[in-house]
């Protein structure tokens, strides 16, 4: 399993935020990821006036994201997508093989807001939120590669319970994953800590499921509050949760929050649609079109829609 050159855990002086630090637990070749994400959910949830469930539920989709893509070798994008009939339509995060991430949700305010009086100040499912529907995530690497997608029902209720019976019953891996969000002076944080027993570890041996289930136990014994805790360095939680264990890491890899819009690609998508229905969608002589991930307003007036559908 090359992952770079191995460095043993040593203290930190500052955490780093926003990147992904891998690791092994050498005793058992258990490979992990954990991640604190500070200015990535911070800059994308201010820009939309999310109801408290829902910018929760993304700033945990975010951290999910970043750890699962980091386990994979790509280059392209990869893609969580949970969408269904519920109150919450659908949440879509995504990041590049560059480490550019953004994220966003669509939802009815009128259901949400009776999910949530319901629930009475409690955090609502995510069955309940998305009601039936379904996690997707895709490995994208453009038009020479062929897609990679995986299907799971939402029937957990954390991501986390889903994403678990996913690996475990479609891929044979077994996996542990923690995810924790919260504000930090009226800033959205989060983070996640993963663990995964590959293929090839899957022996059928009493000592390599004990040394599995102490991983876990180990795993659950991390807080939400420590995953979160800005002073406390990435490296020294690992060293506090798996030192017996022999835990190495290895060169993290740095997370950014990053938009793809542009209006070139907005052109393209306008050229492809009759002249005729884009009239319809003109709102004071122009077509507004509005980014669901960064908001941003694209205008397009007449000048530009007679350049765009010039011969």
């Amino acid at each position: 399993m090359p992952e770079g050159e191995r460095t043993a855990v040593r203290p930190q002086a500052d955490p780093e935020a926003d990147q992904v630090q891998p690791f092994l637990l050498e005793s058992s070749e258990i490979r992990g990821r954990l991640l604190r994400l500070e200015r990535v959910p911070s800059e994308i949830l201010r820009r939309h006036d999310y109801p408290e469930p829902v910018a929760r539920l993304l700033a945990e989709m975010l951290a999910l994201c970043g750890g699962l893509a980091s386990l994979l070798k790509y280059e392209g994008i990869f893609t969580l997508q949970a969408s269904g009939d519920g109150p919450l339509r659908v949440m879509v995060v995504d990041v590049t093989s560059e480490g550019a991430m953004r994220g966003y949700a669509g939802f009815d305010e009128d259901r949400l807001d009776r999910l949530v009086a319901e629930a009475n100040g409690s955090q609502p499912t995510v069955a309940a939120l998305f009601g039936k529907g379904s996690l997707a995530f895709t490995v994208d690497q453009g038009v020479h590669s062929e897609r990679y997608q995986g299907i799971v029902a939402l029937n957990g209720d954390t991501l986390a319970d889903c994403l678990q019976h996913y690996f475990m019953q479609s891929e044979q891996l077994q996996s542990g994953i923690v995810l924790a969000a919260g504000r930090r002076g009226g800033a959205w944080v989060s983070a996640a800590l993963v663990l995964q027993r590959l293929p090839e570890e899957h022996i059928a041996d009493i000592e390599d499921e004990d040394d599995w289930r102490r991983a876990m136990v180990l795993q659950a014994s991390c807080s939400a509050e420590e995953l979160l805790d800005d002073s406390l360095p990435l490296n020294d939680l690992l060293y506090r949760l798996f030192h017996e264990e022999g835990v190495r890491v290895y060169e993290p890899r740095a997370l950014t929050e990053a938009c793809r819009c542009s209006g070139q690609r907005l052109e393209t998508v306008l050229a492809a649609m009759p002249r005729e229905e884009i009239e319809d969608l003109k709102i004071d002589g122009a077509v507004e079109v509005t980014c669901e991930f960064c908001t941003r307003v694209y205008r397009f007036d007449d000048n530009d829609l007679q350049r765009i559908y010039a011969p």
